[in-house]
């Protein structure tokens, strides 16, 4: 994928992450099971994530994030379809033809 490719998927991956809009936002039943101060913690948790590094980010996307919640192990990860949501994206850094889904799970439930 081409470097320009990558910035736009990230920034297009930042702003969706930062503020929950042009995406979906899913969560696991773990995660809906630790309670809505929970949920709204944790979710507050990946709006601000900045932990970024070329061992968790190898492809600069900014498309995973894991943290400790409590004893939780947390993880975050986006995925790309098209905007039927019925096959994988044509082209993730083109946001007129891809439906992001940013998924919360608990590392367990990976």
């Amino acid at each position: 994928m081409a470097d320009c490719d990558t910035g736009r998927i990230r920034e297009l991956n930042d702003l969706a992450r930062q503020s929950f809009t042009g995406c979906r936002v899913m969560i696991t039943r773990g995660i809906a099971e630790l309670g809505n101060d929970a949920v709204q913690h944790i979710l507050g948790k990946i709006r601000s994530y900045d932990a970024f590094t070329p061992d968790n980010d190898p492809y600069g996307e900014h498309d995973f994030g894991s943290f400790q919640w409590c004893e939780h192990q947390v993880f975050w990860r986006w995925d790309y379809y098209d905007l039927d949501y019925s096959m994988h994206s044509p082209d993730p850094a083109d946001e007129t033809v891809t439906a992001r889904v940013l998924t919360v799970m608990l590392a367990e439930e990976y």
